[in-house]
């Protein structure tokens, strides 16, 4: 039966209503990652007005019903009717998406937040919330309930006229998130990464479920946030290279610490917002560094070798903090900038700054000189690696490597790739797959730790080169997302420590030389079961203890047959098909980059070369292992 379609169907929904019916639209998912993205879009409100210059302390409160406080020391929402709406602003700014002072300079001429949906999307995701204002001597409240008010804006008391400030009280609603239970390190991270940003703001934090607290307020600014970031790293110089100048009402900042390891870690923010993306700043200072770094060298040296810009990014750390009025961002997740402009700015005020620096610092800039220029030679004899292994496969007739099993689908889009510990789970994924769109590639043994070693030994390693080949995007500055092979990559090891190890280094290198293979959602970590269980005639598949044990209660232990894998090898073809590779049955998790400074830092401790720090790691988290082969 043919469905009229006409005018009567098109549905308008309410602010509040889109947002409660599409909540992943707006704060990116239903999970711990969208809870979480609440506390930042309140926080965010507060650091507007540091940015404005007129708030100075933030305080964040974990409540034991995990309900959220957020108070700061701002100017407060407004509370006075609108001129053309004719109600409160604050019910205003709270219930409407696209309400706000950023639309214009004149309020404020930098700002984080620009689309106006921060605090409305919050509160129309939360259960109840509450709105206290202090503002002009007296105090003033509204609050509300799933976005709706359930009281007027009413004045509730006075208070000193110089204490001035807006204190937001939340809920998030159980109906929407799948948990409402927040996460300390989660909530943290992002207070902490505000407070380098910012020198003069102070942030405190207050756990009541845990009575943890912390305080956040960092003096040397974006030089501490260096660093923070190479405290478990070996520095060329202790005092990070500090760089600041104006052009207009554009402000950059730019804190620079070189370290021992063959890893480059540059962090861009443009008004707090970490830009993960790049964009136009970003090429801006990696032109001048390559610029400011080679004009030195050749007037230093006769024969100076010319650097390249990986050459010089070798071992560097490096922060870039710009304030920007009306920041234009682009790319996947809206976080590259891209006006134009700011490339010059960058460019200009660290050629001049750092060339300054260099020039009156002779012995930093002569650490920095035999570190590049050492980089430069690594780099070469990696070229020459690179340029054999084309010769090889130039001669094999461009062949993929010998020990991949090649599907038959030609459609990238269609087709991925699973990468297997050990020959022998090898064998049973090339028998159990799906031979049209299912590639195989199984590795011998654990590969190269790339965090702790350069670029040339990585590429001579022939499980990571036959990783590259097959893939087919090349590493670093090469990496062309075009050339790729397979739509999925997919990690397929056992379930036990080694497993977990040789994934954790798999993971290292792609998020060191392919990390937009990460980014771009092309990265999989399979599950492959814990446990075969035979009940009656039928075998299930478990993937928990907790599974197991829930059959248990339900089905009888005296009536169970269990079988308790070890690794993918015990697992025959069909079993290793139906239980980890049917892409109608299985499991599989994406991959994704929630924190790059948090992936970072986890990275460096776990697989850096500092023995202490990963010590200090294992030691906090061990109560929190729940599965542990002895």
């Amino acid at each position: 039966m043919e469905v009229k379609y006409d005018a009567k169907d098109i549905k308008l929904l309410k602010d509040i209503e889109a947002v409660r019916r599409r909540p992943s639209m707006y704060v990116g998912s239903t999970g711990p990652r969208g809870l979480h993205h609440l506390v930042n879009e309140v926080v965010d409100n507060s650091i507007d007005e540091v940015l404005a210059g007129y708030c100075q302390n933030v305080k964040v409160v974990i409540h034991p019903d995990n309900s959220i406080s957020v108070i700061d020391d701002g100017r407060g929402i407004p509370v006075d009717p609108h001129p053309v709406y004719k109600k409160s602003a604050l019910e205003l700014v709270m219930t409407s998406l696209h309400a706000g002072g950023k639309f214009d300079n004149k309020i404020y001429r930098v700002a984080g937040g620009l689309h106006g949906v921060g605090i409305s999307v919050v509160n129309a995701l939360s259960e109840h919330l509450e709105a206290k204002v202090r503002r002009e001597g007296k105090v003033w409240r509204q609050c509300y309930q799933k976005g709706k008010p359930v009281s007027p804006v009413e004045c509730i008391g006075e208070s000193p006229r110089d204490e001035e400030g807006t204190e937001i009280t939340f809920k998030p609603d159980r109906k929407i998130f799948e948990s409402i239970e927040f996460d300390w390190e989660r909530v943290t991270r992002r207070l902490r990464e505000l407070a380098f940003l910012n020198q003069e703001l102070r942030i405190e934090v207050e756990d009541l479920r845990t009575d943890k607290k912390k305080v956040f307020k960092y003096e040397g600014g974006i030089r501490a946030f260096v660093k923070h970031l190479n405290q478990n790293r070996e520095v060329l110089f202790d005092e990070p290279i500090y760089l600041k100048g104006e052009r207009g009402p554009v402000s950059l900042e730019v804190a620079i610490q070189y370290n021992q390891s063959f890893i480059q870690d540059i962090f861009a923010f443009v008004n707090d917002i970490n830009t993960e993306e790049g964009g136009t700043h970003l090429s801006g200072f990696k032109s001048a560094l390559t610029r400011v770094i080679n004009d030195y060298v050749r007037k230093e040296q006769n024969k100076a070798p010319n650097l390249l810009g990986e050459d010089v990014r070798d071992g560097l750390t490096a922060i870039i903090n710009m304030k920007f009025p009306d920041p234009q961002f682009e790319g996947q997740m809206k976080t590259r900038l891209g006006n134009s402009e700011a490339k010059g700015i960058v460019e200009s005020i660290v050629y001049e700054d750092l060339s300054r620096y260099l020039e009156e610092n002779p012995s930093v800039a002569k650490l920095v000189v035999q570190k590049t220029i050492s980089a430069s030679r690594v780099r070469q004899a990696a070229q020459r690696a690179r340029e054999i292994t084309r010769k090889k496969e130039s001669f094999g007739g461009g062949a993929l490597p010998g020990k991949l099993a090649a599907c038959s689908e030609e459609n990238p889009e269609r087709s991925e790739l699973f990468i297997v510990e050990g020959d022998s789970a090898g064998g049973s994924a090339k028998q159990g797959r799906d031979r049209r769109f299912q590639a195989i590639l199984p590795l011998r043994g654990k590969i190269l730790n790339v965090e702790k070693t350069y670029l040339v030994k990585i590429l001579n390693n022939e499980e990571i080169r036959s990783m590259i080949t097959a893939i087919g995007t090349g590493i670093k500055d090469e990496f062309d997302l075009s050339r790729l092979r397979y739509n999925k990559v997919i990690l397929m090891s056992d379930a036990d420590v080694d497993g977990a190890h040789i994934r954790t280094l798999l993971l290292t290198f792609f998020y060191r030389y392919m990390q937009d293979l990460i980014r771009e959602g092309h990265v999989y970590i399979a599950q492959p079961p814990l446990y075969k269980v035979k009940h009656g005639k039928k075998n299930h598949f478990l993937y928990a203890d907790r599974e197991l044990n829930t059959l248990r209660k339900r089905a009888g232990s005296k009536k169970l047959e269990i079988q308790r894998y070890k690794g993918l090898g015990e697992m025959n073809p069909d079993q290793l098909w139906q239980a980890t590779m049917n892409p109608d049955t299985r499991t599989i998790y994406k991959v994704f980059i929630e924190d790059v400074v948090q992936a970072d830092e986890l990275l460096t401790t776990l697989m850096g070369q500092e023995v202490e720090p990963r010590r200090r790691f294992i030691e906090e988290h061990a109560l929190e292992v729940a599965n542990l082969d002895i």
